[in-house]
This record gives structure tokens, sequence and C-alpha cells, in this order.
């Protein structure tokens, strides 16, 4: 549940570098990891070095903004907050299994899952909070907005398949007064506490790292044991809030389609039973928004 504790104003102070510098990335199996002090948008600046310098930002490269003034989330929505107040973090993906072949871009739509499964994972250890995947692309506690995920197609490195850069935005210490929808919140808020954006930001690299090179280990596919004994498939659809439940997805051109959501398809595809048994299967690229039938945002 969300506590409406405000969080105190020395929260906004600059990233750690100190411990966000090479030694961090050999460890957690970054190729590279940079952090500027202010970019319009982590994941357009990422595109561009990675069409414009793919010999230097490689599988696994991190670019950071201290703080973003110019992002953007799914279906380019406005995506800003003042300094200080949450994370902007880019990666550079660049898929390949154990053997080096590269992975088939069939299981890119897997990354924004595996992200999120990550930042579930940093936000219970840091600040001790309960969230869920809402698909296809947020992470909420408490119903509320905590967190959005953007993945795009860059281009491949010297005629390889196109790259991933994925993008997540995440609210931090944002006060009460400055969320920028009624459906979402910080993880100070919800909290009840100061949370750190630098210890959110090492949780999240770290087992974002290791989960992602485990799904590269079985080549991409979402039905396959990971190290921890489950698939992927299995992870996200327990932490998918959206599953069981009555759903309205609003649909390019105004159209719409209610249904009880039942799951996800291989390539992460939510599929939809209507009341008279139709079944239908929408993509996240399909997706205008998707609520709970009764109204709410989760």
């Amino acid at each position: 549940m969300e506590n409406d504790a405000q969080p105190a104003a020395d929260e906004r102070g600059p990233l750690d570098r100190s411990r966000l510098g090479a030694d961090f990335a050999a460890r957690a199996g970054l190729s590279r990891l940079e952090i500027a002090d202010e970019l319009g948008s982590t994941n357009t600046e990422l595109s561009r070095l990675a069409e414009t310098e793919p010999d230097a930002w490689g599988d696994l490269a991190v670019l950071v903004a201290d703080h973003q003034i110019h992002g953007h989330g799914r279906l380019h929505r406005p995506w800003a907050s003042p300094a200080g107040s949450s994370l902007a973090v880019s990666i550079l993906l660049r898929p390949h299994n154990g053997s080096g072949r590269p992975l088939p871009t069939q299981c890119y739509s897997w990354f924004s899952p595996l992200a999120a499964l990550a930042l579930r994972e940093s936000l219970a250890q840091v600040a001790g909070l309960e969230s869920a995947l809402k698909w296809p692309n947020d992470v909420v506690v408490g119903g509320l907005k905590i967190s959005g995920i953007l993945a795009h197609l860059a281009p491949g490195a010297h005629g390889e398949p196109p790259a991933v850069v994925l993008g997540t935005g995440i609210n931090v210490s944002l006060r009460q007064e400055e969320l920028p929808v009624p459906t979402a919140t910080s993880a100070s808020l919800a909290a009840g506490r100061p949370v750190d954006r630098t210890d959110v930001l090492v949780a999240y690299l770290e087992d974002f790292a290791r989960r992602y090179r485990a799904f590269c280990s079985v080549d991409g596919s979402a039905d396959a044991s990971l190290a921890g004994g489950r698939s992927l498939l299995s992870e996200v659809q327990d932490a998918t809030i959206s599953l069981g439940r009555r759903v309205r997805v609003e649909l390019p051109g105004g159209r719409r389609l209610e249904g009880r959501a039942v799951g996800l398809d291989g390539h992460g595809a939510l599929q939809i039973v209507e009341d008279d048994g139709g079944r239908h299967t929408v993509s996240a690229g399909d997706v205008v928004h998707l609520r709970p039938a009764n109204g709410g945002y989760a």
C-alpha cells in the first residue's frame, strides 16, 4: 500500500559515480557503463551511439542519465521528472548464445518483461517493495505505476541482426505533487522512507545482466528452464497482474476488445478469451491501452 510520507529534499543528490565505475561494470558483466549529467533521452542517444560507434558500444553497454529531460514512453508519450528524482537507464543488447551465434529476433519481445522481472527484484531488495508486471511494459506497486520499459531496434554491428535498446524509467523519489498522473507512485512514497537511486540502479543492472545471460544461454527460448530451474515464461506469467482478470483492450482506431486475460504465448503476446469463447492474441505493438474491465489502472 502506498504511504503518504514525502521524500526528503536531500534524496535529490547525484548518482554516486564512485560505485558505478569500471570495477562495478566488470563485476556485473557489463561491457560499458557511462553516466551523463543530462540527456534528452537515453534511448535516443544510445541508439545513435550503437549506429555511429558500434565497436565501442557492444552487448550489455549501458547509458544512464543523471537527469533525463526529454524522455518518452510507449507510443511516444512524454516522460519527464525533476532532477534527481528518477532513474533513466538504457541498455544495448546484441544477443548471442554461448556458441557466438546471434539469437533469433523472434525472442526480442521477451527483453522488456525480463527487465521488468529484474526491476521487481531490485525494488524488493532495496526498498522492500512488492511489485508486479502490468502487461505489456509497466511495473506497478499497489496498482500504481512505478516504472515503464521501452524497447526498440537499433542497427546491428557489421551486418549482424538488429540490436535492441532497452530503456527503463523508474520513479524513485517523486513527491506526491510531482507525480505525472494519479495512477503513478514512486519508490520512496510506496516504501514510506527514502530510497537511494544508486542502490536501485546497482541492483537492477546486476540482476538484469544475470537474467539476460541465462536467457541467451538457452537461445532465447522463453519455455526453457533457466539457471534457477524455471522458464522465463513461467516467471513472467506468475508476476503479471493482468492475467486471470477481465480486461479491456483499447486498439488503434478506437476499437475495443474485452474478455479474460488467460496467459501469454511463446512470444509474450497476451491471450484473451471473450465471454462467447472467442480467443484473441494481441501483441504489445497492437495495443493503445490495457485496463481492468471494471476500471482503474492495473
